[in-house]
């Protein structure tokens, strides 16, 4: 359940470059080859992200499917989109997430949850920071009092480098997406695939100042005004958009991989 951060944008999927794939997905094999692994069934998945969708959405329209499906396990990952509103009022928002938990505990499903990611080196972002962090207190709360897991979005120090991110700077890139699945792991109790999973990569030359004005200038026209434009107009990127994956079914064979990165571009490097 979730937006576009578990929808997987901007990761496109290897064996169909019409779909996001995402961390949710990379997780969905890894345990699905772990459970094959010990000779058991492959595991059966689904997910029900859309981009672009509030807090609210996706518990009236996303909570009550994945109830119906009666999952196992279900992570719960929203509220980003209504936080970068600045009027957003953070307690009912955690009051919200929590009677969904509570509703999914209730059902039998395991939850995990996620915190918000650091928005410190993001000049832009650096906004929303606060926000984020009296959510993220919420967050942790909410998964002691009802038994949940929790993805620490906050505490990967690999995502503070500019490299993981795509060229709007707000979503994952496939290299991201793929360390995001090993921290999921992690929240989960379970052992990463990679132990260097958070490894910062290696550092960067400072980028001329003209380079990094100029990668400024390309992602306000291209990015920021699109979406300032999308919010004056109450219009969303997942507008008359449906789930990826509405149904339960069985995870066969793996994605490929990520392809490490070690250098990535000096212009979206450089972007804060």
């Amino acid at each position: 359940m979730g937006d576009s951060f578990t929808e997987g944008l901007w990761d496109v999927n290897p064996d169909d470059d019409a779909r996001c794939r995402g961390w949710a997905d990379i997780l969905a094999v890894r345990l699905s080859s772990r459970r094959t692994a010990a000779g058991v069934d492959p595991l059966e998945y689904a997910n029900l992200a859309i981009r672009g969708r509030l807090l609210g959405p996706i518990l009236t329209d996303q909570l009550p499917t994945a109830l119906a499906l009666e999952p196992n396990l279900v992570s719960l990952v929203g509220g980003g989109n209504d936080i970068l509103r600045p009027t957003i009022d953070v307690d009912h928002l955690a009051d919200r997430l929590e009677a969904a938990v509570v509703e999914l505990r209730a059902s039998g499903a395991d939850v995990l949850l996620s915190t918000g990611m650091n928005p410190v080196d993001s000049a832009l972002m650096r906004r929303t920071r606060h926000r984020v962090g009296i959510f993220n207190s919420y967050v942790w709360s909410i998964a002691r009092r009802h038994d949940a897991q929790v993805l620490d979005l906050w505490g990967m120090q690999s995502l503070r480098d500019w490299r993981m991110w795509s060229e709007d700077r707000i979503h994952l890139t496939t290299e991201g997406h793929a360390r995001v699945a090993q921290a999921a792991l992690v929240g989960l109790g379970l052992e990463p695939d990679d132990a260097a999973w958070d490894d910062p990569l290696t550092p960067l030359p400072p980028v001329p100042r003209l380079e990094k004005a100029m990668s400024d200038a390309v992602w306000l026209r291209e990015h920021v005004y699109p979406w300032a434009t999308r919010r004056l107009r109450h219009r969303s990127s997942g507008d008359l958009r449906t789930p990826k994956r509405p149904e339960l079914g069985p995870v066969e064979g793996p994605f490929a991989g990520p392809t490490p990165v070690d250098g990535g571009s000096r212009a979206t490097g450089s972007a804060g």
